[in-house]
């Protein structure tokens, strides 16, 4: 069930490894789509829009937890690429009790100040109670985010992007049942939505569990392997830390940029809501890049094969061009019909205004490609820190959109908010990345020359070199 990227040709190996995360991503923004269909076609637009405005918000605290458990799988996979078994288990023993630590303080002040943050984000009037209804329930089921996102990228690190799909599978199907009861049958409104949502993703999480514990050996657990080691702690937190605050500071951009676009109404909003939604359908493909970058540059890095990495980002962003050339074409032709998905065909402002925002993001979506793949590399090699940066420009970027530009041309600004923080990372991952692959070949000559040198006629063990 496992999978070592160390050999082989890249570009198998990243296609092969994406697909299935590719094909999960879909699924995980299918019933985000159904969340968001069955709440604008059954309640209306005036609850799709209060759904919309705790996007950027909730980007900002789940996508903290989501990049601390990718953080915490980063030396997961450096473990495995160089076979440390035993480290292995002792950094996921470590990771399980930080996540607990933090699912607990997270979800108890988010949940005590959900309604302060949303006023802080001059949430209109007419959509804060069913914002708030809806937000509360997402932030109580941090708990079940970590859960499965813990499991899940301690899977991908071992190589099976697979198994996580199959469980996300069955978690979105159980979502979509959840969604027609709760807000169909039984009338709970978006709280009914976010219920389903937490619901599904504890399942899911509960059946990762369980298939952890019983389908992979290297991943046989000990009460040995659950005790606090100081030097793994501050390892994981070191691979953590970085990658949620980059995930954070990022949203902190979209959180002040939505708080402007809100001022605009709620059409503007809800024209947004749906244009997102479908745009981040889209996007799956990108996050699958990205996570596979991060497992394949970990494992390399870990196996000491530097040069297997600069291959792998040059198969993967080949891959993202031409993916990201077919999106725009779909979007270009096909985007007002399916945004019919999201709202009804006589909503013809919101359709046409969705639709340009639509276009606006596809036509930088090479950048995006450029995005995900050199920041989640850099990442898995073991660079979380410098990585941060990019998502200080991102947050920048959108910051200044919504400060300045929105008061100024409205709309039209908020819908270019996305390319221009994509090209600001850029300008900072590119020379970033160069730098990394050079630091580390200096780091693999400085190991390569220590290990030829560690044994003098006294026979002594070689000694060890870490250039990550």
């Amino acid at each position: 069930m496992t999978k070592e990227m160390t050999s082989g040709s890249p570009m198998k190996l990243i296609l092969g490894f994406s697909i299935p995360l590719l094909f999960g991503n879909l699924f995980q923004q299918f019933y985000s789509m159904v969340d968001t269909m069955i709440v604008g076609r059954v309640l209306g637009t005036g609850p799709l829009a209060a759904v919309g405005s705790t996007g950027s918000i909730t980007f900002l605290i789940i996508g903290f937890c989501l990049g601390l458990c990718s953080g915490f799988a980063i030396p997961v996979a450096q473990r495995f690429g160089s076979r440390d078994y035993k480290e292995l288990r002792r950094f996921i023993g470590n990771a399980v009790w930080l996540c607990v630590g933090f699912g607990i303080v997270l979800t108890v002040l988010t949940v005590i100040f959900c309604r302060n943050i949303l006023e802080f984000m001059d949430t209109p009037a007419d959509i804060i109670d069913d914002a708030y209804a809806y937000l509360v329930v997402i932030f109580a089921g941090i708990p079940a985010t970590f859960l499965y996102n813990m499991l899940a990228g301690i899977q991908r690190a071992i190589g099976d992007s697979r198994t996580p799909v199959v469980i996300l599978v069955i978690a979105s199907i159980i979502n979509i049942v959840l969604d027609i009861v709760l807000v169909v049958f039984i009338p709970m409104g978006v709280a009914g939505a976010a219920v389903a949502t937490v619901a599904s993703q504890l399942i899911g999480g509960v059946v990762c569990l369980l298939y952890v514990s019983k389908h992979y050996e290297v991943l046989k657990m000990t009460r040995e392997d659950f005790k606090i080691n100081v030097p793994c702690i501050k390892r994981l937190l070191s691979m953590g830390l970085p990658m949620a605050l980059q995930t954070s500071i990022t949203a902190i951009g979209s959180v002040i940029l939505q708080a402007s676009v809100n001022s605009l109404g709620s059409t503007v909003v809800a024209s947004i809501t749906a244009g997102s939604r479908l745009y981040m359908f889209f996007a799956c493909a990108y996050d699958a890049m990205g996570v596979t970058m991060s497992t394949y540059s970990g494992q390399n890095i870990g196996a000491r094969k530097i040069d297997r990495i600069g291959q792998g980002v040059k198969a993967c962003n080949i891959v993202g061009i031409i993916y990201s050339v077919l999106a725009l074409l779909i979007i270009v032709f096909l985007g007002k019909w399916m945004l019919l998905l999201f709202v009804d065909a006589g909503e013809t402002a919101i359709i046409n205004s969705a639709y340009w925002y639509l276009v606006c993001s596809g036509l930088f979506m090479i950048p995006l490609t450029f995005v995900n793949v050199l920041r989640l590399t850099i990442q898995g090699m073991g660079y979380s820190r410098l990585a941060l940066f990019a998502g200080v420009f991102e947050m920048i970027a959108r910051g200044g959109v919504g400060l300045f530009l929105v008061p100024l041309f409205g709309f039209n600004a908020a819908c270019f908010s996305g390319p221009i923080a994509w090209i600001l990372a850029d300008s900072f991952l590119i020379p970033m990345y160069y730098h990394v692959i050079h630091r580390a070949k200096r780091g693999l000559l400085r190991f390569s020359y220590s290990f030829q040198h560690s044994f003098p006629r006294s026979g002594s063990r070689p000694g060890r070199a870490s250039f990550v």
